[in-house]
């Protein structure tokens, strides 16, 4: 009996760590990115600033871990889990967030993929690859603080790719719960006790997509709650973007273009605007990629407008290595103080320019 015993033991032991090694996979990666940028009238006196940037080079700087079970029938169990970096103090980032950029745990299938935690919505995944500069310090979004932020707490998610049709969606039941997490923040954690729109967030996502073209357009509400930033101090109150992303590929170039459309409507009234980019990206040499982008915010009635110029220049060093400078321009009308480096200031009304230049490593 007890010999019995010990070889069922075996044989469960044996089955489990084969299965555990056969079954699943876990990748650890990360991303490192800083430089120096100098910018001008960064006040009202029209001083200028060098600094190392916080939040982002021509990437944002981060370390991850993913992973996957095969469960069988092509059924996977999938996580992420995704810390922010700020080089320039070793802090972490999305208001010091363990695993602030993504947190999520889902299943994945022919049927496409289900996760539930903190995770990039669809605003994100819409405009990835017509936005030409990406989460560049100097891009749109200096302009729109949430399009490269574009995440939420406590969401269920979901997103199929279907003979290159796309669908998406993630439904949040309290989109941030930080005051401090970064120029997206909106300290609306939600949740509340009979109220269910307190804080909730509804995006999605439709398009077809190629490798030589694509087009994807999407949706994305969020309500806000007492205490919540940007004037969405009630559940009535709504932060809204519609957005029309496309890309085709001319050759070995790569042109890129899309329209914002915002409406909030908060305590302090409604707020309308247009934000209109158009990018171009290509590769010079193998090894050398040049991306120039221009980009508007038209804020209906009113002069506060905002117009933005931006060429980078990227150097590959290896796969993994590249360094890298850019130069941009951000002009302020009427009272706008829209600063060119994301994070940065400027003196409003103000036209600010900018240089770069900065190393990248991915592991």
């Amino acid at each position: 009996m007890k010999k019995a015993i010990r070889c069922a033991a075996a044989l469960l032991a044996g089955a489990g760590a084969s299965a555990a090694m056969a079954q699943s996979n876990v990748t650890v990666y990360g991303l490192v990115d800083t430089g120096l940028v100098y910018t001008t009238n960064v006040n009202a006196a029209g001083g200028n600033m060098t600094k190392m940037p916080s939040l982002t080079g021509s990437f944002p700087s981060r370390v991850g871990f993913r992973g996957t079970e095969d469960l069988g029938g092509g059924l996977q169990a999938v996580f992420t889990l995704e810390t922010g970096l700020s080089l320039d103090t070793g802090a972490m980032g999305q208001g010091n967030r363990i695993f602030g950029r993504q947190a999520s745990v889902g299943l994945k299938g022919a049927f496409g993929t289900v996760t539930l935690g903190r995770q990039i919505n669809m605003t994100y995944l819409a405009m990835i690859k017509a936005d030409v500069l990406g989460p560049n310090l100097f891009a749109i979004g200096s302009i729109d603080a949430y399009l490269p932020n574009a995440r939420s707490d406590n969401a269920v998610g979901y997103l199929g790719n279907f003979n290159n049709f796309v669908v998406g969606a993630t439904y949040s039941t309290g989109r941030d719960a930080s005051a401090a997490g970064g120029p997206a923040a909106t300290n609306c954690p939600g949740e509340v006790a009979g109220n269910s729109k307190a804080c909730r967030q509804v995006t999605g996502l439709f398009g077809y997509e190629v490798p030589e073209y694509g087009l994807n357009v999407s949706y994305d509400i969020l309500y806000g709650n007492t205490g919540a930033a940007a004037g969405l101090t009630s559940s009535s109150n709504s932060d809204k973007r519609i957005t029309v992303n496309g890309y085709l590929k001319v050759g070995q170039a790569k042109i890129g273009a899309g329209v914002v459309d915002r409406s909030t409507s908060a305590v302090t009234g409604l707020s309308e605007s247009d934000l209109y980019y158009l990018g171009l990206s290509y590769p010079v040499t193998p090894l050398a990629t040049f991306d120039v982008q221009v980009a508007r915010r038209d804020t209906k009635r009113s002069a506060s407008d905002v117009s933005m110029l931006v060429g980078r220049m990227t150097y590959f060093l290896s796969k993994r290595t590249a360094v890298y400078g850019a130069i941009g321009r951000m002009k302020n009308s009427g009272t706008s103080a829209v600063a060119l480096d994301a994070g940065g200031t400027v003196g409003a009304g103000m036209t600010q320019n900018g240089v770069m230049a900065g190393l990248r490593h991915h592991f």
